[in-house]
């Protein structure tokens, strides 16, 4: 078996510690096993990751689903302040969320949401997922079908609806079409929206 010689001790160090290589990517790049290179880290004491750093660095180097648009006309430019707004007032407030999950009852402001999600966010379709909730004396099926014809989402992207039978009947008429939550399921958008937030928050409070 291959093993690592002493003079590539700096190599190691700078391609574990600096750039975060797995021992499998700095074994394809000096061409050893991933055994050579676990025995090099022990034999030079090279602190090894611990599993929340290795998930860390794995959320770092994973590609986002998403590819956020650039170089934005003014049009562009307040629909994504918009749908900033739109997150920042009824996104997720849960602090251990790792999706964007926007609810809402008004079609309109869903309507705006999925245009920024689409046109500014460059999101992926196929992660695309959309959760109603109902009350009994309303109709799901015919919820579902306003819902998906509203947004431009499939039904088949819609998880089975919450259906809520102990409730004041007077509320029901608040919310004719039901709420919906839209779903996108990857973190980097999500922190990526709160950013956008947090700047919008440095520059105007």
């Amino acid at each position: 078996m291959a093993k690592i010689t002493n003079d590539k001790l700096s190599l190691v160090k700078n391609f574990y510690l600096s750039d975060n290589l797995s021992a499998r990517e700095i074994a394809e790049k000096l061409n050893v096993s991933s055994d050579a290179v676990y025995y090099f880290l022990r034999k030079y004491k090279i602190p090894r990751r611990d599993y929340t750093e290795r998930n860390k660095v794995e959320f770092v180097k994973k590609r986002p689903s998403f590819k956020i648009k650039n170089n934005l006309n003014a049009n562009e430019k307040e629909l994504k302040t918009a749908g900033v707004m739109l997150y920042w007032g009824e996104g997720s407030k849960w602090e251990g969320e790792k999706i964007v999950d926007f609810t809402n009852s008004n079609k309109d402001m869903i309507a705006v949401f999925i245009k920024f999600l689409r046109n500014i966010c460059g999101i992926d379709e196929n992660r695309l997922r959309v959760y109603l909730y109902c009350y009994a004396n309303q109709n799901a099926v015919e919820l579902k079908n306003f819902w998906s014809k509203s947004t431009g989402i499939p039904q088949k992207y819609f998880y089975k609806p919450y259906i809520r039978k102990d409730f004041n009947p007077e509320k029901s008429e608040k919310m004719k079409n039901g709420l919906i939550h839209i779903r996108y399921n990857d973190k980097k958008l999500l922190l990526t929206i709160k950013n956008w937030i947090d700047e919008f928050i440095d520059k105007n409070c």
